[in-house]
């Protein structure tokens, strides 16, 4: 059966052996605009993984337009780096391309020496704050040289092709948008005039590199920004850029201050591809859909659906360098999926550190860390099987150790499947399936319903014991905590207890957050009956609206500090919260419980006593360490290692990363 992921595709005349496309992404790798080893170590892992094309950057293209932490093209002295990473790609078995961009009004005063950020009008962007200065038709045309100048680098260089950025919120886009484009001179107003400078940039391009060398635009299929391009707009654009230079459009989506959702989990797998589709019917170049693409069953799907030519899969290619052969051999099962929780790619960003993984400890870190086998292997033991032991078993394991994996209950994944139950949390239960495909095809003995005590462990006779019990949630000490409404966060989200139609949760942090969105949504229609109703005009939009967004409970959320979700990502905790507001979440912040009544709760805010009447009262005030195993090996004299949440409780980043650094120790 022909396999359409793997059919070879041409752009322009370079033929390109399957159509997975990694995009470029913010790796926050590189040193004062340098190719660094970490760079070329980790695009190495990709090509050799099977990509078909892998396109890298954003890269700078002058002083104003990125950071040193970006790869820079703005400079002929950055050449030698850029050659021998567009050899690394191009000799492990993939195309490669370099992504040019100008951050505009995004790019933050800090990054130029204190220098003003340049945009076409003077309009302060709400992810910097900062006013940028106006650019003169000088500037413009300086600009426009410099695209056509970095280009050509990446030519020189030997890279396959080059890319050009002109959406997510950028400078392209900047002039192409009313919201940022107040200019009255040939470059504003009218579409026309809007477009202006995005196909100058790219006829520049085009002058420099030459007819035959292809040149990909990735641009925007709707900008999600209120009163900015329609998705007509950016058709018409596409249509003048595909009549004209470009050789193949990536179809992006939103800007980075937009208010829809992206890249994070709750975005539903390949759903923005309805914007690649849409393209594709007005276009005769390839057209490559993006974002949450994380299966090849997906890609497989979208490509036999003439929804795009090729797919761009970013996100899963660092969680899973070797995705694309896994597949094309036949080996999907031992695919590591993204899950889109962003805390390792897009959340380091905001921190300038560089991308790491949840899923994958070993990405950033590729080629630094010792995986030779061990000269003296050792029978280890694993107690516990959530993420923090099923990662430390995956990497004794690969140390070439004899490994044994206790758990308590009858499955693995521990708190991921927790993590899983609120509405658009889902795919955590995806890595918690993912790990255990991976012990099962190791050679790793997974006993589970196995209690860990003195007799097991001395009959298991190992040479050192990893600890890795995990959590349970804390109990405060609340007057009225013992009153039969009062039940515990944990057990809401596993099902079993039954909530009333008013519920009050104590703590906003990420278990509270997580429990309010999953007690808001009850009672609401599923996306299969939103559509079921559409599609049959049974009922109007807004009122569809309406009954996807109105629970059948009350749900009230408070907390003692002034901000809820302190311990959510910068990338997903103002989606979550914005949820709450949309599913009517009544949040009390800067408050203290003082007393559970059989009414309800008494709850203190600067000094003042107020009655909360409610049925239900869930208990979200945080996790303590299960640990009573340390002191048993103590005295059995075995050493041992402590992780995870049995050792501190923190994220399942940590686990997972704390659990594979002391898998590698041993």
């Amino acid at each position: 059966m022909k396999d359409f992921l793997f059919e070879p595709i041409c752009i322009n005349q370079l033929e390109i052996k399957n159509r997975i496309y990694m995009p470029a992404m913010h790796l926050g790798m590189a040193v004062d605009y340098e190719v660094t080893d970490q760079i070329v170590n980790f695009y190495r892992e990709r090509a050799q993984g099977g990509a078909g094309m892998i396109c890298v950057g954003f890269a700078t293209v002058d002083e104003f337009s990125g950071s040193p932490l970006n790869i820079g093209v703005h400079r002929d002295s950055f050449l030698p780096g850029l050659t021998r990473l567009a050899d690394t790609i191009k000799q492990n078995g993939a195309r490669s391309a370099v992504q040019i961009n100008h951050a505009g009004r995004y790019n933050p005063s800090f990054f130029m020496q204190g220098k003003s950020p340049v945009a076409p009008s003077a309009i302060a962007s709400r992810l910097t704050h900062e006013v940028p200065h106006e650019m003169s038709i000088a500037e413009i045309e300086t600009t426009i040289e410099a695209f056509a100048q970095a280009a050509r680098r990446v030519q020189s260089a030997g890279f396959d092709a080059v890319e050009v950025l002109s959406g997510t919120g950028y400078l392209i886009s900047e002039f192409l948008s009313p919201l940022t484009n107040q200019r009255t001179d040939a470059y504003g107003g009218s579409l026309e005039n809007r477009m202006r400078f995005g196909v100058e940039v790219m006829a520049a391009v085009r002058n420099a590199v030459g007819p035959d060398f292809p040149l990909i635009v990735r641009m925007n299929g709707n900008d999600f920004m209120p009163g900015g391009n329609s998705h007509q707009e950016l058709t018409e654009y596409a249509q003048v850029l595909a009549q004209g230079p470009a050789d193949a459009l990536c179809i992006n989506v939103g800007w980075h201050e937009a208010r829809v959702p992206q890249i994070v989990t709750s975005v539903p797998r390949g759903i923005f591809s309805y914007l690649s589709r849409s393209i594709k019917a007005k276009v005769d170049i390839p057209v490559i859909a993006s974002h949450r693409i994380n299966d090849p069953d997906i890609a497989r799907e979208m490509l036999a659906d003439d929804m795009c030519d090729m797919v761009a899969m970013g996100r899963s290619l660092i969680v899973d360098p070797r995705m694309p052969e896994k597949a094309r051999s036949g080996q999907e099962d031992q695919i590591l999926h993204c899950i889109g929780c962003a805390q390792g790619c897009f959340d380091n960003l905001f921190k300038l550190k560089h991308v790491e993984c949840l899923c994958n400890p070993e990405a950033g870190y590729e080629g630094q860390k010792n995986l030779e086998k061990s000269a003296n292997p050792k029978k280890v033991l694993v107690i516990g099987g959530g993420p923090a032991g099923m990662s430390a078993a995956l990497a004794a394991n690969l140390k070439g150790h004899k490994v044994t994996l206790y758990e308590q209950y009858d499955w693995l994944g521990g708190q991921l499947y927790l993590a899983a139950t609120p509405p658009g949390r889902e795919e955590f239960s995806q890595l918690a399936f993912d790990l255990e495909e991976q012990l099962a095809a190791r050679d790793i003995t997974v006993m589970l319903n196995q209690v860990a005590d003195v007799k097991s462990i001395a009959a298991a006779d190992p040479d050192v014991v990893i600890v890795a019990t995990g959590a349970e949630p804390i109990t405060p000490s609340i007057p009225g905590i013992d009153l039969p409404h009062v039940v515990q966060a944990w057990d809401v989200l596993e099902d079993r207890v039954v909530t009333g139609g008013r519920v009050a949760i104590i703590g906003g942090g990420a278990v509270g957050v997580e429990t309010a969105q999953f007690l808001a949504e009850k009672g609401t229609l599923s996306a299969d009956a939103v559509k079921f109703l559409l599609v049959n005009k049974a009922e109007d939009p807004e009122t569809l609206y309406e009954l996807a967004t109105k629970g059948t409970k009350q749900v009230i959320l408070v907390e003692m500090l002034e901000k809820l979700g302190p311990d959510i990502g910068k990338s997903t905790r103002w989606g979550m919260l914005q949820d709450l507001s949309r599913f009517g979440v009544i949040s009390v912040t800067g408050s203290k419980v003082c007393e559970i009544t059989p009414a309800g709760m008494r709850v203190e805010k600067d000094g003042a006593i107020e009655e909360i009447a409610v049925d239900t009262v869930v208990i979200a005030a945080g996790s303590k360490s299960v640990n009573i195993l340390e002191d048993v090996l103590k005295e059995l004299r075995i050493p041992c290692k402590v992780i995870g949440d049995a050792d501190r409780v923190a994220l399942a980043f940590d686990a997972i990363h704390q659990g594979h650094a002391v898998g590698l120790s041993l």
